[in-house]
C-alpha cells in the first residue's frame, strides 16, 4: 500500500510538470525572444507546489526522491532549457544545508523553503575569485563581483561563495533577497539560457551574519560533505536530455505536418523519405539509450545519497564516474539531436518564427560551463589507471 500511495505521488507531480510543460511551451519562442527575468516561470512553480520537491517530508516538504525529481527537471527542459536550468539549480541549493550547513542550518532552510514556499538560486561559480569576504565583528563584509548568477534576481535565497584572505577553500553564505548592497547589473545577453538571468552581480560592503555562513563538515572533503556537487552534474545531464527530447518531439510534429520529401526520394511523403527516416532512426535510438543510462545512473546515486555520511570515498567517486559517463553521453548526444532536426525538417523550418534553433543555442550555452572533455578524461584516468576522480566540493 505505501509503494502504491508514492507511486500515485510521483505520478500526479510528472502530470503537475507536464501540465505547466504544456502551458510554457505555448510562449516559449516569444520569451526566448525577449529574454529578460523568468517572473512567469518561477511564479507558476509557486503556484503549482513544485518548489519543495526534495524537502523531506519531516520539515514539511514533498520528500521526493533524486530519481523523481531529475524526471521533473527533464519534463520542464523538454519546453525550455531555462526553467529546467532555474529548477534543477533550486532543487540542488534547497538540499545544500543538508551537506553542507549544521544541523540548525539544515532544518532551518529546509522549514523556511517549505512553509514560505522559497525559490533559490546562486553565483557559486569558484572560478570567478572576484568576490571577498572579511569578518567584521561577529559577522561578515562582502565586496566584489560575481558572475553567473543564474536567477537570483528574482530568488527568495541566494548563494554565493566568496574568497576570504588565508582561507584555501571559498565560504558559501545564503542571503535574503532584500539584503541591502546587492546590485544585478542585468548583463546577460547570451545566445542560449536566455531567460536564465545569469546576470553579474556587484556587492557594496554587503552585510553577511555568521550563521548565514554554511559551514563545511568535517573533514571538508568527506565523501557526503562534497555529494551534492555529483548530483548537480547528474541534474545537467537531466536537462540535457530534456532539451534534446523537446526538440526530437518538436521536429516530428513538424516533419508529419509541414516537411516535403526530397524532390528525389520517388515518395509522395515526409514520412516515407527513406533519408529523413533512417535519421529519425537514429536520432531516437540514440535518446533511448542517453536516457537509460541517465536513469539507470539516478537509481546510483539515490542509493549513495540514502547513505549519507556512511557514503565512503570510494563509493563517491564510483559514483562520479556512472554520472561523468551519463553527462558524456548525454551532452554528446543532445548536441547531434538539436543541430541534426534540422536535416529532417528541411529549409523552411529555419524561418525565425518557429524558433527551432533555440534548442541548440540553449544546450551549446549551458555544456560550455563545463567542458565534457574534462569528464572524459576523468573516466579515462579510471579505467586505465584505476584513480576515482578527486573529491571536490563542486564536482
Amino acid at each position: 500500500m505505501v509503494q502504491l500511495l508514492v507511486k500515485k505521488e510521483s505520478q500526479d507531480w510528472i502530470k503537475i510538470a507536464t501540465s505547466l510543460s504544456t502551458e510554457l511551451a505555448a510562449t516559449a519562442v516569444e520569451r526566448d525572444i525577449k529574454a529578460g527575468l523568468p517572473d512567469l516561470e518561477i511564479q507558476r512553480l509557486r503556484e503549482t507546489g513544485l518548489l519543495p520537491l526534495v524537502v523531506p517530508k519531516e520539515y514539511g516538504g514533498t520528500g521526493a526522491t533524486w530519481t523523481e525529481a531529475l524526471k521533473i527537471v527533464q519534463e520542464l527542459s523538454k519546453v525550455d532549457g531555462s526553467i529546467g536550468q532555474l529548477y534543477g539549480n533550486h532543487l540542488n541549493l534547497t538540499a545544500l544545508a543538508h551537506v553542507s550547513g549544521t544541523p540548525e542550518q539544515k532544518q532551518r532552510y529546509y522549514r523556511e523553503t517549505t512553509e514560505k514556499n522559497l525559490f533559490w538560486a546562486n553565483a557559486i561559480n569558484t572560478r570567478d575569485t572576484r568576490l571577498k569576504i572579511t569578518p567584521n565583528g561577529e559577522h561578515f563584509r562582502v565586496s566584489g563581483v560575481k558572475s553567473f548568477g543564474t536567477g537570483v534576481a528574482i530568488a527568495d535565497l541566494r548563494v554565493f561563495s566568496a574568497v576570504q584572505d588565508g582561507v584555501e577553500l571559498p565560504l558559501l553564505f545564503v542571503i535574503p533577497k532584500d539584503r541591502a548592497g546587492v546590485v544585478s547589473n542585468q548583463d546577460w545577453d547570451n545566445i542560449g539560457q536566455r531567460r536564465t538571468d545569469s546576470d553579474t552581480f556587484t556587492f557594496r560592503d554587503v552585510l553577511v551574519k555568521k550563521d548565514e555562513i554554511l559551514g563545511y563538515s568535517h573533514p571538508p572533503d568527506g565523501a557526503f560533505s562534497t555529494f551534492l556537487g555529483i548530483i548537480a552534474q547528474l541534474t545537467k545531464t537531466y536537462i540535457y536530455l530534456g532539451i534534446a527530447e523537446g526538440a526530437l518531439a518538436t521536429a516530428k510534429q513538424y516533419t508529419i505536418t509541414q516537411t516535403k520529401p526530397w524532390i528525389t526520394s520517388g515518395v509522395d511523403s515526409a514520412t516515407q523519405d527513406p533519408y529523413i527516416l533512417h535519421h529519425y532512426g537514429k536520432l531516437w535510438t540514440q535518446l533511448q539509450a542517453a536516457v537509460s543510462l541517465a536513469e539507470k545512473v539516478a537509481t546510483q546515486v539515490q542509493q549513495a545519497w540514502e547513505k549519507e555520511v556512511n557514503l565512503t570515498v570510494e563509493e563517491r567517486g564510483e559514483v562520479a564516474i556512472a554520472v561523468f559517463a551519463a553527462k558524456a553521453f548525454a551532452t554528446r548526444v543532445g548536441l547531434d539531436i538539436t543541430n541534426s532536426i534540422f536535416e529532417v525538417m528541411g529549409t523552411r523550418s529555419t524561418a525565425n518564427k518557429y524558433g527551432f534553433d533555440r534548442y541548440w543555442r540553449d544546450l551549446r550555452t549551458f555544456t560550455l560551463h563545463d567542458p565534457v572533455d574534462y569528464k572524459l578524461r576523468d573516466i579515462g584516468n579510471w579505467l586505465l589507471n584505476e584513480e576515482l576522480p578527486p573529491v571536490t566540493q563542486y564536482s
